[in-house]
């Protein structure tokens, strides 16, 4: 009963902190409020959480990588491609290299591949955690895929020179031609483990619906169980678990593109998702609060054997190493987009009323890209999955300081980001997307011309064997009126368009007034028992879905 207990006051402090976040009059990061609440969590002896780093890592990472790499845009990935790569693999090893020295330096109990393991650890950067503090200022697309792009890979690498740092420390030794030509199996071996079983399961989820028929609830549960199948593969063939969940998110974005499930098994499935996401990244915060009361104790005797008595010691060291992440990355940045600059005016921040192209970036644009480096869920789940012990049974060096020193990085760049990037992006000119503009309007087009030839071909078909032709005409003519509509839309001069988009605006007004009017109507009968409960369910549904497609 204790452990569901836990379970339960776990997801009930995920949903508090939503509610927190949204309420509170000024900003504030829902993980912050979520360390918050575990910590008051904690308070409590009756709900200690005992965690178990290797189950701990098991059930948290490979979802949200697989998640990351099932969503991100891959045209969007490989566009800004070099910019992507530089920031997730020479930035982690420049900021492993510069912070396992500086931390070690700083703290000498800290043994230096503690040290590095530390530096790598906090290594990654969390989108989520960054959308949070910029979902109310305007972020330019293709900047926001840079740092998804990042992101996506920098969890991969980063955790992987952890791995590194890790044994280092457990076997106490490290070769570095043995490190490298082990990183290229675990790098490979992970990346094939997770395509190779995605594109296996995949095809054969396909195949039985072709066959017997799809179920939504299966389909689900299957795209639930690739990234902890792909992962647990490529961990028992020794390699990168994390590179395999990666790699089966990015081969499911491909794979599902053939478009073979249903339209409702996909809607419930993103849904599904969606609520995987919000809750695991919430946990593990939460977790982290609950955590704090014993790991300040043990992180406080550390400070000691350094020589220092007073805890403010603690604060220095986080707020030094936040600074020596902050200014890593600023001149990686730096360097990394003069090299490669983007020439686009909203990945380059330009303010409003600037004109021309940018031909190196402006100092925003270095700014706001450094403030991006958020860390958050992947260093969080990260660090606690350090080891308990030694393999001779003694206690882990430095593992409460290493996991307070993370949360404090992270509770720091939280607040430095909530209250540095509005600021950095107010004013910001976020212009319209010509070309993706004309490449959605050629995709509504195209599907458009597609879907009245196939009308036309089962008009004919239709009219050939019922008797009531002119039915069948008059509803293809009705049909194929929507998409004649559609097509108008989108073509002819400029001042038409623009006349045909404010008439689509009124029209999805009026449809979403008389969609809402109708399910007023439908709960009315419902809650006069003059309608049946699965017929309502039934209505309610087709109007939800109706209300989606004009919501979107």
């Amino acid at each position: 009963m204790q452990t569901v207990a836990v379970i339960l006051f776990l997801l009930l402090a995920v949903v508090l902190s939503d509610f927190l976040a949204r309420l509170l009059p000024f900003s504030v990061p829902r993980p912050v409020i979520q360390i918050a609440l575990g910590s008051v969590m904690g308070l409590s002896s009756q709900l200690v959480v005992s965690l178990d780093p290797q189950v701990f890592f098991l059930l948290f990472l490979p979802p949200l990588l697989f998640l990351d790499g099932w969503r991100i845009p891959p045209e969007e990935l490989f566009k800004d491609k070099g910019t992507v790569v530089q920031l997730a693999l020479g930035l982690v090893v420049f900021t492993v290299l510069g912070m396992g020295v500086l931390i070690h330096a700083l703290i000498p109990a800290m043994p230096l591949p503690v040290a590095f393991a530390l530096a790598a650890v906090l290594s990654p950067t969390d989108p989520i955690a960054v959308s949070g503090v910029v979902q109310r200022v305007p972020m330019p697309r293709r900047m926001m895929h840079i740092l998804e792009g990042e992101s996506l890979l920098n969890d991969a690498s980063g955790l992987v020179c952890f791995r590194f740092a890790v044994a280092a420390m457990v076997t106490g030794s490290f070769s570095l031609p043995a490190a490298l030509l082990d990183f290229a199996w675990v790098a490979t071996g992970g990346i094939a483990v997770g395509a190779g079983l995605t594109g296996v399961l995949t095809w054969l989820k396909n195949l039985v619906p072709r066959r017997l028929g799809e179920d939504s609830g299966l389909q689900i549960l299957i795209s639930l169980l690739i990234p902890f199948g792909c992962y647990l593969l490529a961990e028992e063939l020794h390699c990168s678990g994390i590179l395999a969940a990666v790699a089966a998110g990015l081969t499911m974005s491909f794979v599902e593109s053939s478009g073979k499930a249903l339209a409702v098994t996909r809607i419930r499935r993103n849904t599904f998702w969606d609520v995987i996401q919000f809750t695991a990244s919430g946990i593990i915060f939460v977790l982290l609060g609950e955590q704090l009361h014993g790991i300040v104790a043990g992180a406080s005797t550390t400070v000691r054997l350094t020589g220092h008595t007073q805890p403010a010691w603690l604060a220095v060291y986080v707020v030094a190493i936040t600074l020596g992440l902050a200014a890593l990355r600023f001149a990686w940045v730096m360097v990394s987009l003069r090299l490669r600059p983007i020439h686009a005016r909203a990945a380059a921040g330009v303010p409003a009323g600037t004109a021309g192209t940018v031909a190196r970036p402006g100092w925003r644009l270095v700014a706001v890209m450094s403030l991006a480096g958020v860390r958050g869920a992947v260093t969080l789940a990260g660090v606690l999955s350090l080891p308990l012990t030694l393999p001779g049974g003694a206690p882990f060096p430095a593992r409460d300081l290493a996991i307070l020193l993370s949360m404090g990085v992270i509770t720091l760049s939280l607040a430095a980001a909530s209250i540095g990037m509005p600021l950095l992006l107010k004013g910001l000119l976020v212009p319209a997307d010509p070309a993706r503009e004309a490449e959605e309007a050629a995709a509504r087009t195209g599907a458009a011309h597609a879907a009245i030839a196939e009308i036309e071909r089962l008009e004919r078909r239709r009219s050939a064997s019922v008797p009531e032709v002119d039915v069948v005409v008059a509803a293809a003519a009705r049909v194929m009126n929507i998409y004649r509509a559609r097509i108008e839309s989108r073509s002819g001069n400029q001042e038409a368009i623009a006349l045909a988009r404010r008439g689509e605006a009124i029209e999805r007004e009026m449809r979403l007034a008389g969609l809402q009017a109708e399910r007023a109507a439908i709960f009315r009968e419902l809650r006069a028992r003059r309608l049946g409960s699965e017929t309502a369910r039934k209505l309610i549904r087709e109007l939800d879905l109706i209300e989606a497609r004009y919501s979107s």
